[in-house]
């Protein structure tokens, strides 16, 4: 009954502590746009988008357990997408979300199938070339895509109900979209779905005597994190109102996954900390060497994997582990000092022994005769 207690209350402590986290990290989001710089709060903006194409990759390499180097690719898709038909069919900028979505989603279903007889470099490798000869493909359908020149369309407009400016209500924006995909990829990994890519993850052979279908997980795989990549790139169209070829090189597909790794794999909040990382990082390398930001950059991302091994999520948990431990030897009682025995405690003193000089009064040996009494 007493450990049945203990772990409800530490389950209610463990809920009510990421109840107050939520409401924490949901009041610095509301309140952030009013307190920074227009500048300051692009930058956000843009921590938010990659946050989205983030947890996309997550689903497929941090969950699902495969390498992908071509998720760039996808998020060109979803840019171009929303660019099209901003720039040539001229409807909405909410309009062009759902079209995003639902385009990346069947070309990363149609992508997946290479995924059901490859698998490690193997499978990097062909994620990679995707990445490399898109940015081509777009210079070569200029008819559509503008070629090497790109599209240049109209941003966000903003409602004269809302009074803000124009980078806060793209904030709001762009922050309602994150909520709702981060949302959507907590309630996916918790469905049969993300049950299914962690049993994949883990052990394919087992996976599969369960009864788990090995070749739709793998190419839902693909088809969702896709989707997340789409979605990022239509919402960066609406932010950067301009997108080009030269903007989506393999370079992008590499940084993303770099900063997965470094925000933590399998984890709820690495992508939030890999995206910050993806937008800050680099910026900072350009101020320490002028000459060779691209050095500076990896030796910081040596030094943080160095640092923080399971990515800068799970950083903060050995932390806490730690700080926990020091606090339980803290209060618990020292090893050396045994309890009292409490028998011993009650049981009385012995008697002191008699001198060994000393010879006993009216002594008789063992076994002689009783004497007599003389009359």
């Amino acid at each position: 009954m007493s450990t049945f207690t203990a772990t409800l209350g530490t389950d209610r402590a463990r809920r009510l502590r990421a109840t107050l986290t939520t409401l924490l990290a949901a009041g610095v989001a509301l309140g952030a746009p009013f307190y920074f710089a227009p500048f300051q709060v692009f930058q956000l903006t843009m921590v938010l988008l990659y946050a989205v194409a983030l947890a996309g990759l997550n689903l497929l390499v941090g969950f699902g357990g495969q390498i992908s180097l071509g998720h760039g690719a996808f998020f060109a898709a979803g840019a171009y997408t929303a660019a099209v038909m901003l720039d040539r069919y001229e409807t909405g900028h909410l309009a062009t979300l759902p079209v995003a979505a639902v385009g990346c989603f069947l070309l990363g279903l149609g992508f997946g199938v290479p995924a059901l007889r490859l698998r490690g470099l193997y499978l990097a490798l062909v994620t990679l070339a995707f990445a490399v000869f898109l940015p081509p493909l777009l210079k070569r359908l200029e008819p559509v895509t503008g070629g090497s020149m790109g599209l240049t369309v109209d941003k966000l407009q903003v409602p004269a109900w809302s009074g803000l400016a124009e980078d806060q209500w793209t904030y709001f924006v762009v922050l309602a979209v994150t909520a709702v995909a981060l949302l959507l990829a907590r309630n996916l990994l918790r469905s049969r779905v993300g049950r299914a890519l962690l049993a994949v993850r883990d052990n394919e052979s087992a996976a599969e005597v369960m009864g788990v279908r090995l070749s739709l997980h793998k190419t839902l795989a693909f088809a969702w994190s896709a989707l997340f990549a789409g979605v990022s790139g239509c919402v960066y169209t609406w932010v950067i109102g301009f997108v080009s070829p030269d903007s989506f090189s393999f370079v992008l597909s590499i940084t993303l996954l770099a900063g997965l790794v470094v925000g933590g794999l399998a984890s709820l909040y690495g992508p939030l900390l890999g995206a910050a990382f993806v937008m800050y990082v680099p910026s900072v390398a350009q101020d320490i060497s002028d000459a060779a930001p691209g050095v500076v950059f990896g030796l910081l991302i040596i030094a943080v994997m160095f640092v923080a091994p399971t990515g800068l999520a799970g950083l903060a948990g050995r932390l806490r582990g730690v700080a926990a431990g020091r606090l339980t030897r803290t209060t618990a009682p020292a090893a050396d000092d045994p309890p009292p025995d409490p028998e011993a405690s009650a049981s009385p003193a012995p008697a002191d022994p008699a001198p060994v000089d000393a010879e006993p009064v009216d002594a008789e040996p063992v076994g002689a005769q009783p004497r007599k009494e003389e009359e």
